[in-house]
């Protein structure tokens, strides 16, 4: 038997190094996580060569006989010691007078051992157990992880043999870069339609309707809108793209511009100029002060615009920031300011530090900059956070617009990767499948 260790980043890479070096015969012993990845314990059984017949040797013969005498003497001499400390033992714990015990063979001296410490031992059996169960929890999610590993791999091979124009639409939807919960749901809708390129407009279609829209424009709508997110997404850009279209198509007397980022060198002043230039009026909270109290005088205009600071999800100003956006006595409308450049954990990551605040849609922008629409678009499918605005440039406020979500999947249809994705990768995406599945259930 042949037995090896491989490591690899994860579960995927280093199956593909055993099937690569052992073959598809090899089995999995053991798997463990280590510091910059997984690795896997494989054996291979093969064939023994026949060993050649060996002449005796005498002499070792009988040095091997000597050696194995000294052993069984060492292990009587041993065995003889560990009697007497048993009996000694029984002796210490039941109060009774030491008496030295009879030996058939040599007296061995009895010598004072240090009484054993219950309580010590009862502390260190909890900690025992709790390693123990440590370490058995490691290995059921590893034991897991490489299940689903295999299952992923197993489902998407099957699919390409018993429904290949599933898998094709699988692949293209990929391409797309959209998360493979919502692939699936889109695919589930189009399974019955054998045409491949009726399934795929059907398919684009139902994602069309998948994406959500305002019915009512936020600046026609007017009120308190604010806009905020992570630091970079653009919001400070968007919000001046909005008020030079407000300005451009009602004039500068209904709208005012409100500023509670205090932390990014800049952010104010930029946003001051902004309102030189449009003759609008720009309103300063400092951190600590009542955001209610610095809109109140501003309550005639008909829309108020607010730029946030965009500030970690563990800072306790951002807390605060998002407690003052949530105050019923502002009725705040909170858009949540999204790049498309941006990948999908940290869009994810945006979402869950932000959405204390109470979204009601989502504003994307850098549309100009993204390799890709999928990612952006999957995660205001899946929380239903209507488009409100695009952004796809510099130039205020040209580059703002209305979003029209056929418009949206025609863009997103032609920024998709131009290679198809590989066998690994639509694996290691079934592999997801089964492990969110898993997640639910439990």
């Amino acid at each position: 038997m042949q037995v090896k260790r491989f490591f690899a980043a994860d579960m995927r890479q280093a199956m593909k190094l055993v099937r690569d070096e052992l073959g598809a015969d090899a089995a999995i012993i053991a798997n463990r996580r280590v510091a910059g990845g997984v690795e896997l314990t494989a054996a291979l059984d093969y064939q023994m060569p026949s060993e050649p017949v060996r002449q005796p040797n005498a002499e070792l013969e009988a040095e091997l006989r000597k050696t194995q005498a000294k052993i069984a003497s060492a292990h009587a001499e041993l065995a003889v010691r560990a009697a007497g400390e048993v009996v000694k033992d029984r002796q210490l714990f039941a109060n009774e007078p030491l008496v030295a015990p009879e030996l058939p063979t040599s007296k061995v001296t009895a010598r004072p051992q240090a009484p054993a410490q219950p309580a010590a031992v009862a502390a260190a059996a909890p900690a025992g157990d709790s390693r123990a169960l440590d370490a058995m929890r490691h290995e059921l999610n590893g034991l897991r992880e490489l299940i689903e590993v295999q299952l992923g791999s197993f489902a998407w091979t099957q699919m390409q043999s018993q429904r290949p124009q599933q898998a094709n639409l699988w692949r293209r939807l990929q391409r797309l870069g959209l998360p493979a919960e919502i692939a699936r749901a889109l695919l589930d809708k189009v399974g019955q339609v054998q045409e491949p390129r009726q399934a795929w407009r059907m398919v684009l279609a139902y994602l069309a309707h998948a994406i959500k829209t305002p019915a009512q424009e936020p600046l026609e709508e007017g009120g308190v809108i604010a806009l905020v997110g992570p630091a970079g997404m653009g919001k400070t850009t968007t919000l001046a793209k909005m008020a030079a279209r407000y300005v451009l198509k009602y004039g500068a007397q209904h709208v005012a511009l409100v500023s509670m980022d205090s932390y990014r060198i800049g952010a104010q002043e930029q946003l001051k100029t902004l309102g030189r230039i449009l003759n609008v009026s720009v309103t300063q909270v400092d951190p600590g002060s009542s955001l209610i109290q610095a809109v109140a005088p501003l309550a005639k205009k008909r829309v108020i615009l607010i730029d946030t600071a965009g500030l970690p999800n563990n800072d306790p100003a951002l807390r605060m920031q998002l407690e003052a956006l949530a105050s019923r006595g502002l009725k705040s409308k909170n858009y949540l300011v999204m790049a498309a450049t941006s990948q999908s954990q940290v869009l994810k990551a945006a979402y869950h530090s932000y959405k204390r605040c109470g979204l009601v849609g989502c504003m994307l922008t850098k549309l100009d900059e993204a390799a890709s629409l999928g990612e952006v678009l999957g995660l205001a499918i899946s929380q239903r956070l209507p488009v409100a605005y695009l952004a796809d440039g510099p130039r205020i406020p040209d580059d703002l617009h209305v979003p029209r979500s056929h418009q949206l999947v025609s863009r997103a249809v032609a920024l998709q990767a131009p290679e198809e994705p590989s066998e690994d990768a639509m694996a290691d995406m079934f592999a997801g499948l089964y492990n969110n599945s898993a997640r639910r259930v439990g």
